[in-house]
């Protein structure tokens, strides 16, 4: 992403809503914005975060999706903030998708870490602006006036004022200065870095909610496809008598098949269109299709698994470069490998995609539950054949995402049988759907090698990492990993080794490929942080000690300076540099909260891992216990995070423990295909975390700091499979190089 560079001025803008005053964030590049200022007016529709009704209400417009994140309450927190507002008198609004709110892509641990500035900016004009309006009416000058408790305060005089009694005076005021506006100092935060309780969570618990599949239209038939069983193949023969002549039923109607490159484009296949869900469910089984075939078709998971692990062991492409480390392999004392494999995943959330549409000669309505409503709003607009501005998308609430939602397919494919249908539409999607016909967690191999010296410390790291990319979802014939994927933990490993070299191998697709939480970071870390962990029994040392020996001293890394291409997850490295002090920080703190010292004496198995992802720090400790049958239970688990300025703790918190149950969901679950068709449909074969093999107790610490905010939601979750795979390695003496891990394995 391409942040844009804006001034303040450009920044805010004031805008009469009804009785009130908004302020909105223009995002257009600098040069548009200064070019365009002489004309802004009313009219310039700014995207709006921040309105004061004339009852004095604080309404603040999320433009983020919720999908259990709790960003809807974070923003809230920090507009409520700035303006010293009564929490009772706040109302948050979900936003539609449209550009003038900039990027709504609700992935990639980004929301508040490139927002969180800019909205204390917008909520800290509104409190100026109402300083201007309260001092104008006293007399007195604006910086003797003090927010607090939904009023505009004078302590010389004791005299306060409502905001409801100033909404008029100040709608009529000029934007200020850059100069002239502050956001509070950190020590007068009120609700930023709280433990705020969900706005949501009332609703949620009472069923007073609407998610995806919770929208219900006017007239509205229920649409089930059954898209093509192996990629881009098309229905040749199609039977639908028996579906047609069910009584529910009201169309059947076949897409059009997608092709190379499919972007996010709906796969094809034929729909149902009937009065309720079950007449849909049940007139797609009656279907009798044939399909055709192609090089897909051939496409066997067994196969690819063999073919990529000889692939890992051969020589790469060279994308990081330090000393020889060939040439110290060679020399070394002792010498390790070893490869590593991690299977397809599908993200599964509890909810599938589901998007209900509603096609008029004047708008295009979508109501979905989509991470990426502008994404939405772009692809329905192109399969249409319409402007974008005539379409609007409806962000409801998410049963979660994991990366899966921001593909808005499904969007696509509600639109397109609305549209022919002549009468709204909802597609839901069953669980087969998502877990058959996805944008899938690209399988992975991966070869180490390393060399210790007589003393064991590492000194040569040789590292081949080779996997279908997510290109291939978006450009014909890309066959070799993304600079954006080798950035997701391979690229920026943080060992202080002498001998670096990693390299990156070709491998053809034959799913579709996509973000799945945490993205490359899953499998990198896995593989990464296993090994390292055999590298300290080799080195006969602690596996803490030896990790931190491995990370070396406190250091901000330079990757340039190895070749290697690095965008630090789109933000700059001198915000945000690769801090090795603040691994080992997050390293001793979960290990002194685990008593890992002492894990020996207490018989107690753990396994550690510490990873940096999505600009954040975390390492986890996972406890296991092993019965006779094989079985392996994790009675408790431990996180440290580091992420930087915190809003909210408690979500933070939160984030941390589901994160590390998707991160041993990464580790156990599986997606394989035989004749180039998925073999898993539902969670009878496709293996996700249940409460038995979810961690028993958490506990969950969080790094104070005053830095710059990180990412939350993903990177908790890549270094809880290693930690496992570590914990059971220190219960049986098993290593667990390719990955699912059974829940089952052979006891000590």
């Amino acid at each position: 992403m391409n942040t844009p560079s804006l001034s303040r001025r450009a920044f805010l803008k004031n805008v009469s809503l009804g009785g009130g005053f908004a302020l909105g964030v223009s995002l257009a590049p600098k040069s548009l914005a200064l070019a365009n200022e002489p004309q802004l007016t009313e009219q310039l529709t700014p995207n709006v975060f921040v309105a004061i009704e004339a009852d004095g209400t604080l309404v603040v417009t999320c433009h983020r999706s919720e999908m259990g994140q709790q960003i809807r309450t974070s923003i809230t927190q920090i507009i409520a903030d700035e303006l010293s507002a009564d929490w009772h008198r706040v109302r948050t609004e979900q936003a539609p998708g449209d550009e003038k709110y900039g990027d709504q892509n609700t992935d990639g641990s980004r929301s508040i870490r490139r927002n969180l500035e800019r909205l204390q900016l917008a909520g800290a004009t509104a409190a100026h602006m109402l300083r201007q309006a309260a001092a104008k009416g006293w007399k007195v000058k604006p910086e003797e006036c003090s927010l607090k408790d939904h009023k505009v305060v004078h302590a010389a005089s004791g005299k306060q004022v409502d905001f409801s009694q100033l909404v008029s005076v100040a709608a009529t005021l000029p934007v200020p200065e850059e100069t002239a506006v502050t956001p509070k100092a950190r020590s007068d935060w009120q609700y930023v870095g709280k433990g705020v309780r969900s706005i949501d969570m009332h609703k949620i618990i009472s069923g007073d909610t609407v998610f995806g599949q919770d929208v219900d239209l006017k007239d509205m038939l229920i649409a089930v496809i059954q898209r093509p069983p192996v990629m881009f193949t098309e229905p040749k023969n199609i039977d639908d008598k028996k579906t047609r002549a069910m009584k529910q039923v009201v169309d059947v109607i076949t897409l059009k098949t997608a092709s190379a490159p499919a972007n996010f484009l709906p796969l094809g296949g034929v729909a149902v269109l009937a009065t309720n869900t079950w007449a849909a469910m049940e007139g797609v089984k009656a279907l009798d299709i044939k399909w055709s075939s192609n090089e897909h078709s051939q496409y066997q998971s067994s196969q690819e698994k063999a073919e990529l692990m000889k692939t890992a062991k051969a020589k790469g492409e060279v994308v990081r470069q330090k000393g020889d480390a060939p040439k110290a392999l060679e020399t070394a004392h002792k010498r390790l490998s070893a490869t590593y494999y991690a299977p397809l995943l599908s993200q599964a959330p509890m909810e599938p995609p589901a998007a209900a549409a509603r096609v008029t000669d004047d708008k295009v309505e979508v109501w979905t539950s989509t991470q990426n409503p502008q994404a939405a709003q772009d692809l329905v607009a192109q399969v249409l054949g319409v402007p974008k501005e005539k379409v609007i998308i409806h962000v409801t609430l998410l049963g979660g995402g994991f990366g899966r939602k921001s593909k808005p397919d499904f969007a696509a494919e509600a639109a397109l049988l609305a549209k022919q249908a002549g009468r709204p539409v909802k597609v839901i999607w069953r669980r087969e759907d998502d877990v058959q016909h996805g944008f899938y967690h690209t399988v992975s191999a991966q070869h180490i090698e390393a060399g210790l010296d007589e003393n064991g410390k590492t000194i040569a790291w040789h590292h081949n990492t080779v996997f279908p990319t997510i290109s291939s979802t978006f450009a014909k014939g890309a066959n070799t990993p993304s600079a954006g994927e080798l950035r997701l933990g391979f690229i920026d490993n943080p060992f202080d080794v002498p001998n670096i070299q990693l390299e990156k191998g070709k491998a053809d697709n034959h799913v579709r490929i996509g973000w799945l939480r945490s993205v490359a970071n899953v499998y990198h870390a896995y593989a990464i942080h296993t090994f390292a962990d055999e590298l300290a029994s080799a080195a006969n040392q602690d596996p803490k000690e030896h990790l931190k020996q491995l990370i070396g001293k406190p250091r901000h890394i330079d990757l340039a300076a190895e070749g290697a291409e690095y965008d630090n997850y789109g933000d700059p490295l001198d915000k945000y540099p690769i801090d090795t002090q603040r691994l080992h920080a997050v390293i001793d703190k979960v290990t002194a909260a685990a008593d890992w010292d002492n894990r020996h004496k207490d018989k107690r198995f753990l396994g550690l891992a510490a990873h940096r992802s999505f600009l954040s720090y975390v390492a986890t400790i996972v406890e296991v216990t092993v019965d006779e049958s094989g079985k392996w239970r994790i009675p408790k688990a431990y996180v440290c995070i580091d992420a930087g300025t915190v809003v909210n703790p408690e979500h933070v918190k939160a984030q941390c423990e589901g994160g590390s149950i998707y991160g041993l969901s990464c580790a156990i679950g599986e997606i394989t295909a035989q004749d180039g068709k998925i073999e898993q449909s539902n969670f009878h074969n496709y293996q996700v975390a249940r409460i038995q093999h979810a961690p028993a107790e958490f506990d969950i610490q969080i790094i104070q700091s005053e830095a710059a905010p990180g990412g939350v939601g993903e990177p908790p979750t890549p270094p809880f499979a290693p930690a496992l795979a570590n914990a059971l390695f220190a219960a049986t003496g098993q290593r667990f190089h390719e990955l699912p891990i059974p829940l089952t394995i052979k006891p000590a």
